[in-house]
């Protein structure tokens, strides 16, 4: 008998509806050769402080730094757990061979180990991967199956994780707590969720801290036409009213002189398609959804077969995926006819700024799976058609505009403006009733003005004008929403708006894109951040999320950066990069210096 282990029920269903397995037993489904049984998230757990030793049961500083010599796990205390666990034990002491159908990801590849290795399976194990449970995609995956050897990094990367969590999580808490937490509160500190908390007070100090400083812009208007002063790099305008004042009184009686006029043509490319956080950072800016939301939406669509696997980290495809782009458009054009119509006669483009094995690992980016949804909630709609649009898109040509600089000067000083005009809409054209996506680089608010088309100017016209002063004040940073908290976490901390860059910083960030939405969830949850301010969407930390923060010196529990660091350990050792054996010691390492910084540290500082 082959026994499969699905992630959850809802998906042992799908599976065994595939497999022919339909007879309903208690825990499982079975039928033609196959036992189908499930999880249900974390059934096994690694063992707690005290049950590695007495001595650790009780919360004392003589008793860190605690690290157990070999860890171990557990089952988890629950009546349903153990129940599940039971049918399961059954059920792989007499199979011939055990098919893993967890999630197809770090975890849970985590979560089916460990229950194998509590149930003790000794026959051999194969592997199930796959990126949408349509009946197509569970087939070929079957067709297909691994050996279960071939994700040992995927589990080790995922345990060293859990031991890392445990280390710190176990340690700082305690040491903390008992050291700062006058006997009343619980100072919890986690390997990501303080440094998460860390990047939010430090952008509340530098808003509490900013001065704002005043500035005056020079513009002249020249056949109704704004052009603004050019002054030197980084300057936004003159410093003192009176600097200003004088320049514009010394261009005001005389003539305005075109210099030079540039036309360029440009290009736009289509947005990317979605990763997991991408997909969040949209759905809080366009619809206020918390990043823990939109997981869920996501999570639902995927499990209903209309979207592929959500918990990825590419917005790239790979080639093998072209093929069947053709056949998921056709499966969805009922809900969007104009823009699917308009592919009609002629073969899908293949860029590579989509297509790229390269690019892909375990996942390519979320996508269609061509089955049209039904019965959908009004959020689920609207989180699938930014996924739906967003691939269609893709298939498109780029926006085409021209873009036109005029350069003028008037005495001593040099003035600039620029228009665009959209010369093919291309890839916009999908957005012709839509909003357009919101996570495009937003334009410096002291850039020149751009105007849409511009009036035809000649080098060496002249003529008179009309010059206005202008104070502004300089602004200090906005509050993290989600959504830059979300990119903040991707980037470990780095503000950056380039994709391409930001495809680089993304193997430093901190956090998993599946495991950042909780760690936002638990800083709410333990009373360290709170959402005010318009629509609900900024992040602040409370007073004592502001003195936790306060209290830790050692950059190592709170620098982003250095977590990052961690977080490309792990993600080495998942790809045979890197030994988990050290990554291990190291974190032994870390959680002894913590300790015994603390330590030396002189009560009350």
């Amino acid at each position: 008998m082959t026994v499969c282990i699905a992630e959850k029920p809802s998906v042992a269903r799908d599976i065994a509806a595939v497999l022919g397995a339909r007879n309903q037993c208690q825990g499982y489904l079975e039928g033609n050769g196959y036992q189908v049984t499930w999880v249900f998230g974390h059934l096994c757990e690694l063992k707690e402080p005290h049950e590695y030793s007495p001595m650790w049961k009780s919360w004392s500083l003589s008793s860190l730094p605690m690290i157990p010599p070999r860890f171990g796990i557990k089952l988890k205390k629950d009546q349903g757990v153990e129940r599940q666990f039971a049918v399961i034990k059954g059920l792989v002491a007499n199979a011939d061979r055990i098919i893993n159908c967890g999630d197809a990801g770090q975890e849970g590849e985590l979560i089916q180990r460990w229950v194998m290795q509590l149930a003790e399976v000794k026959c051999p194990v194969e592997r199930l991967w796959i990126s949408s449970l349509t009946e197509e995609s569970i087939r070929e995956g079957f067709q297909t199956l691994k050996d279960q050897s071939e994700y040992r990094s995927l589990y080790e990367a995922g345990l060293c994780r859990a031991i890392g969590d445990w280390l710190l999580g176990m340690n700082a808490t305690r040491l903390y707590t008992l050291r700062y937490g006058s006997n009343r509160q619980v100072l919890s500190i986690g390997r990501v969720q303080t440094p998460t908390l860390a990047l939010i007070v430090n952008r509340q100090r530098e808003i509490e801290n900013f001065t704002p400083e005043p500035y005056w812009v020079l513009s002249t208007v020249y056949r109704d036409t704004t052009f603004t002063a050019v002054l030197e790099e980084g300057q936004r305008g003159f410093k003192t009213k009176e600097q200003g004042a004088k320049a514009m009184a010394d261009i005001a009686p005389l003539p305005f002189t075109v210099t030079d006029v540039q036309k360029k043509k440009g290009t736009e490319a289509p947005p990317r398609l979605f990763d997991l956080t991408s997909l969040q950072v949209e759905c809080n800016n366009k619809f206020g959804f918390s990043a823990d939301q939109t997981l869920q939406i996501i999570q639902s669509l995927y499990e209903r077969k209309f979207t592929t696997y959500p918990r990825v980290d590419t917005t790239f495809l790979s080639d093998d995926i072209y093929p069947k782009c053709g056949p998921i458009l056709r499966g969805i054009e009922q809900l969007y006819p104009t823009q699917i119509g308009a592919l009609h006669g002629r073969k899908l483009l293949k860029s590579k700024k989509v297509f790229d094995s390269s690019k892909v690992t375990d996942h390519h980016a979320i996508i269609p799976t061509g089955v049209a949804p039904q019965g959908l909630s009004m959020p689920e709609q609207d989180v699938f058609n930014l996924i739906a649009l967003r691939f269609i898109a893709a298939f498109y040509p780029d926006c085409r505009f021209d873009q036109t600089i005029v350069l003028g000067e008037c005495g001593e000083w040099q003035f600039k403006a620029t228009g665009k005009v959209i010369t093919d809409k291309g890839w916009k054209e999908v957005y012709a009733n839509e909003k357009a996506p919101t996570e495009e680089a937003p334009q410096s608010p002291d850039a020149a003005p751009t105007a849409g088309v511009l009036p035809v100017f000649k080098k060496g016209e002249s003529g008179p004008h009309t010059p206005t002063l202008t104070e502004k004040t300089t602004t200090p940073p906005k509050p993290y929403t989600e959504a830059t908290l979300l990119r903040a976490m991707e980037t470990a901390g780095r503000l950056v708006e380039d994709e391409t860059l930001r495809d680089a910083l993304k193997e430093n960030g901190i956090g998993r894109p599946s495991t950042r939405a909780a760690i936002i969830e638990t800083l709410f949850k333990r009373g360290y951040i709170e959402k005010k301010g318009g629509k609900g969407k900024s992040l602040y930390a409370t007073p004592t999320g502001v003195s936790l923060i306060g209290l830790i010196q050692n950059d190592l529990l709170k620098s982003a950066e250095l977590t990052g660091q961690w977080e490309r350990k792990l993600r080495q050792i998942e790809h045979h990069e890197y030994d988990a054996a050290t990554f291990i010691a190291e974190l032994k390492t870390m959680v002894t210096d913590v300790v015994k910084e603390v330590f030396a540290r002189p009560y009350g500082s």
